[in-house]
This record gives structure tokens, sequence and C-alpha cells, in this order.
């Protein structure tokens, strides 16, 4: 390879491999996300577990009776959400572990692979959750929770090796576009599935059962083609310090939190994403509660803009990678948190049982979360220093991870008080102003070079 490089650069075409083989990932993991955690298994954890409450067959989130976890009485409606919050909390605790190993190993492609299938193999778990036996599945979400986390800060910290500064955002979208036609496109058919389950021949807790199953070997599966078409690369920039890796990472990830307040604009970028992040992630979470309680459509409509919003949301990474290699990410991430503002406001004001409204609005949420969650992840890897990729990439997962509560705390609040959905929606725009003040403070030039990266042609 060295001789071939003599005589023309080849590393142009080996990045474009690599990369094409790093979107891949997007493309497996996305089926969890969709399919399992977004979709399907919190519905049906409920009537699992309330029939191990006593709540009868047809049971559902209205069931107020208890099961037992570690001693503590959960209601069978509450349990899902107490189980990824409990993954959501822990995660912010693991991740930046993890990431301090992952820099020093040099080895993110068998760690993101590791991750990723041990993972897969707790999601496949959920098969067995069936009759009143919900036990396994409570572990099996936590444990494939935490190491899908695991798997994404290689995977995010990987962009940096095979990327130019340049090609970040161009690549990042590329990523997120093909996470969510894959997700999308499982997820569609799952749900063609459980929605058709007797013209199959299931019964539908059956068709449940499968469609979490194919979930989690649509993600085994194809983490294979990342696995065998990336390439590691030894570790740079690694903080020195004694003992095994285990405490060695420990080490390193205590110097990072230390050195951080010697780049301000990362930190300034990391409280910006953590408020308008938190908003993106309660519109989502909301959106189907809030056309089903407040604006009176059924399960058809719901599943209908469901689909919508990923489709679209494959374009709309596409589309802000090209108005970034335009105007810069910074810019576009500026105005895609305005957008936000005025799609919660406009949410407000959508009249009661207006599909197309609402099916307007669900085309908007899709443009402007590929995008903004796109850019995100590559604008974030600009501002991080050579040889951390892992432990920063493990902050702001954490970030992610850890905070999300908030706006759905304060939808719930709102909705408390005033008795409707429509004042509880709007005010999740405080997420948005406060996301867009911090990246108002932000001067990403500045910040680039400070992590000592050079900054590409429009920032």
């Amino acid at each position: 390879m060295s001789d071939q490089r003599g005589i023309a650069d080849l590393e142009p075409l080996w990045r474009s491999k690599e990369q094409k083989a790093w979107y891949w990932y997007d493309w497996a993991n996305s089926a969890f996300y969709t399919t399992v955690l977004s979709v399907l298994f919190a519905p049906y954890l409920i009537t699992v577990a309330g029939r191990a409450a006593g709540c009868g067959s047809s049971a559902d989130e209205t069931c107020s009776r208890t099961v037992t976890v570690l001693g503590l009485h959960l209601a069978a409606g509450s349990l899902p959400f107490y189980l990824t919050s409990f993954a959501t909390i822990s995660s912010a605790f693991v991740l930046p572990v993890v990431g301090a190993m992952v820099d020093r190993s040099g080895r993110k492609r068998w760690h993101l692979a590791a991750f990723a299938w041990s993972g897969s193999f707790f999601a496949a778990l959920l098969f067995f959750m069936r009759g009143d036996q919900w036990q396994l599945a409570a572990f099996a979400i936590v444990a494939s929770s935490i190491l899908g986390g695991c798997s994404l800060v290689s995977y995010y910290a990987i962009l940096v090796d095979i990327s130019t500064e340049a090609e970040r955002d161009h690549v990042s979208s590329r990523g997120w576009a093909w996470g969510y036609l894959g997700g999308g496109l499982l997820l569609a058919l799952n749900l063609v599935v459980v929605l058709l389950h007797d013209t199959f021949g299931l019964d539908k807790e059956l068709a449940v059962r499968l469609s979490l199953l194919s979930a989690a070997l649509w993600w085994a599966g194809f983490t294979l083609i990342p696995f065998r078409g990336l390439r590691d690369r030894a570790p740079t920039g690694v903080v020195p310090e004694r003992g095994g890796l285990v405490r060695r990472s420990f080490g390193q990830l205590a110097t990072t939190l230390r050195e951080m307040r010697a780049f301000p604009m990362t930190l300034t970028f990391l409280l910006a994403f953590l408020f308008y992040n938190d908003g993106i992630q309660t519109v989502i979470n909301v959106a189907s509660t809030y056309g089903s309680k407040q604006l009176g459509f059924g399960d058809s409509v719901l599943i209908a803009t469901i689909l919508l919003i990923q489709f679209v949301a494959f374009g709309g990474a596409l589309v802000f990678g090209r108005l970034a290699a335009s105007y810069g990410a910074y810019r576009c991430l500026l105005w895609g948190t305005y957008a936000w503002m005025v799609i919660v406001v406009l949410a407000m004001f959508l009249p009661r049982e207006n599909v197309v409204a609402f099916l307007l609005i669900g085309v908007a949420i899709g443009l402007v979360l590929g995008g903004t969650q796109a850019l995100s992840r590559s604008f974030f890897s600009l501002l991080i220093p050579r040889g951390r990729e892992g432990e920063y990439f493990a902050l702001y997962n954490a970030c992610e991870r850890g905070t999300s509560w908030f706006g759905t705390f304060l939808f719930g609040v709102v909705f408390q008080v005033t008795g409707s959905y429509r004042p509880a929606i709007v005010a999740l725009i405080v997420f948005f102003v406060l996301g867009a003040v911090f990246l108002l403070r932000l001067d990403a030039r500045r910040g680039i070079l400070e992590a000592g990266n050079t900054p590409p042609p429009r920032v």
C-alpha cells in the first residue's frame, strides 16, 4: 500500500471504503431503538407484568397492581419506564469509563462489535417474555440498553479516525440517514406482522415476540459489515497512567475531567446539547400521547405518523448535511434549534382530529430531527482533542442519556397544573431557548482550534 501511495494519494479511497462500512452500524443498531425501545417493548411488558400482578389477560397501562423488583413494589403499568430510566441513569456512570478504555486500547472496532453483539444477545432474550414471565425481560432490556450505549461510544469515536474535519458533517449525516432508513424499514415490516398477525397464522403476542427477536438479529447481523470493513488504529494522545487497563482508564478519565476547563467552547456546546437534545427527545417521547389524548387520533394515525417521521428524517439528515457544506454545521444547528421552537408553538395550536395538520407537523419534526442529531455528532467531533474521542463521546452520550428525563418531568408537571397537554407541549420551548442561548455564546472556530483540530471551510 505504501508503494501505491508513492504514485498517487489513495488515502481518500481508503477512507471512503471505511466510511461506507461505518454507515452500516447506524443501520444495524437503529432497529433496536425503533422496534424495541420506541414502539413494542413497553406495551407488551405492561401486559405480561400485569398478568403477574393479577390484572388479568387484558392488562394494560391502567393496571395499578404491583410487581416486586429488588424489594420494591412497582406498578405494572409503570415498570418499563422505571427500567429504561434505570438503564439511562446507569449509562451516565458507565459510559465515561468505557470511553477511557476505548481510547487506551486502540481496538475500537473490536469494542464496537463486542458491545453490539452482547447487547443484541440480551435483546434476543426478550423473545422469551410470555405469559406472566417478565423478570428475564426486565434484566435483558436494562443490559441491552446499557451495552447499546457502550457500542455507540466506540462507533462515534471511529468517526474521527475515518474522516477529515471537512468530511465530518457529510459522513455523520449519511450515517444518521442510513440509520433512519434501516430502523424504519424493519419497524414497518414488524408493524405489518403485528397488525396483520392473523394473516400470517400467528397470535398477536407471538407476532410481537418475533418482532422483538428480529430487531436483535438485525442488530447482530448487520454489525458484521462495519466489523469487517473497519480497521483498528494505534491510540494517540494517551495520558500516562499506572496499573491495569481499568485502573488506567479511571485515571485517564479523572485527568480528562480536570483538563476540560482548558476547552471552554467544548463545555459550552455540551451544555447547549444537553438542553436542546432534551427538548428533542421529549417531543419524540410525548408525541403519541399528545396525538391520542389531546388531538383524538387512533392507533392507525399514530403509527402512520411514526413511520412518516422515520423516513422523512432520512431525507432531513441528508438535506442538513448538504446545508452544512454550504453554511457550516454550527449555523445549521442554530437554525435547527429555532425550527424546533416554531414546531412546539405550532403543535400547541393544532386543531383536534385534523389529520393533515398532524402529519405536516410530523414532516417538520422528521426534517429537523435527522439534521440536528447528525450535525450535533459531527460538530462535537471537531471540539475533541485528538486521542480522547472515546471519553468525550462518552460524556456526550452521558449528557444525552443522563438528563433526558428533565423534559418529560416538565411536561408532566405542566399537565398536572393545567389539566391540558397544549401548554405542556409548548412549555418545552424553554429547552430550545436555553440550547440556543448557549449556542450563541459559542465561538465555533475558537473551539476547534483550542482542541487542536483544523476548522473546515465552513464552520
